[in-house]
């Protein structure tokens, strides 16, 4: 992912170069609360670029987000941290904003963490129009005491933010599986798409992380692995690819190209795309 300035001379160029259709980066620190301003031309000059290209844009959050905090100033710097996020988003012609929801306290304090969620990120998602990025709600690993991690954790979030018009999901392999959704095998894969469809209802599923694990099944750990070298393996990455709520919906990596050649990878998923 690529981070605020230079978005038009490195970001666009690299995910060209790699052979991608989408492209996901930060407008503003991914560690921090600052934010940038950026420069409305060169911004308007990527989105027009991106668009000429057919590249779909996403911008990611900051991953200090966390809409479930007890601490009303770590809530507070979330909504304005997604509210720029979303605003830079429009003028770079992103298609959302991949936001974690955040963790409750303990296990105890969940019902009370959706409605401190609810109350910061609902009037974020009232004040969106249609040009606006949709928010997308991204599961994480498993650890500590996250608001979506499973696929059982979706249906009570959205219903939580209303199911708001403007409310949509990426999913992560890498997370669904350390979070405990053996998504390893075609058939685990296609169950797994098949319950979180369920859960959230069609068309909410708009953009896949699609990421290796270098850990196994329920682990909780964030660790991703390039495509095909880790826990979950090729196979069910095809299966991801033909299940019928991923049809049109971008597929992104996020690992080191170190590891493993971003171009290859690529080449990977799209072999076993239908």
């Amino acid at each position: 992912m690529f981070v605020g300035a230079g978005l038009a001379k490195r970001a666009l160029p690299y995910a060209e170069s790699i052979g991608a259709e989408a492209l996901q980066v930060f407008v503003s620190n991914p560690r921090g609360w600052a934010s940038s301003a950026g420069d409305p031309v060169a911004d308007a000059a990527f989105a027009g670029l991106c668009r000429q290209r057919s590249m779909a844009v996403y911008v990611h959050a900051p991953y200090l987000v966390n809409f479930g905090s007890p601490t009303s100033s770590t809530r507070s710097r979330s909504a304005a941290a997604v509210s720029h996020s979303l605003s830079r988003g429009r003028l770079i012609g992103a298609r959302g904003v991949v936001v974690h929801a955040g963790s409750a306290v303990d296990a105890s304090h969940r019902d009370v963490a959706l409605s401190l969620m609810r109350e910061r990120l609902l009037p974020v998602l009232d004040g969106l129009g249609d040009e606006d990025p949709m928010v997308l709600i991204e599961p994480t690993a498993g650890g500590g005491r996250p608001l979506a991690a499973t696929v059982d954790d979706l249906a009570p979030l959205f219903d939580a933010l209303d199911r708001h018009p403007r409310l949509g999901l990426c999913i992560d392999t890498c997370h669904l599986y350390a979070a405990g959704a053996d998504v390893s095998t075609p058939a685990g894969m296609r169950r797994v798409l098949d319950a979180v469809v369920h859960a959230v209802g069609p068309d909410r599923l708009r953009l896949v992380h699609a990421n290796d694990s270098k850990d196994p099944c329920g682990s909780g750990r964030d660790r991703h692995a390039a495509i095909g070298t880790g826990f979950i393996g090729l196979d069910a990455f095809g299966a991801l690819l033909r299940h019928p709520a991923v049809r049109g919906v971008p597929v992104l990596i996020e690992t080191a190209p170190d590891d493993v050649p971003h171009a290859e990878q690529i080449a990977l998923l799209r072999a076993r795309r239908p």
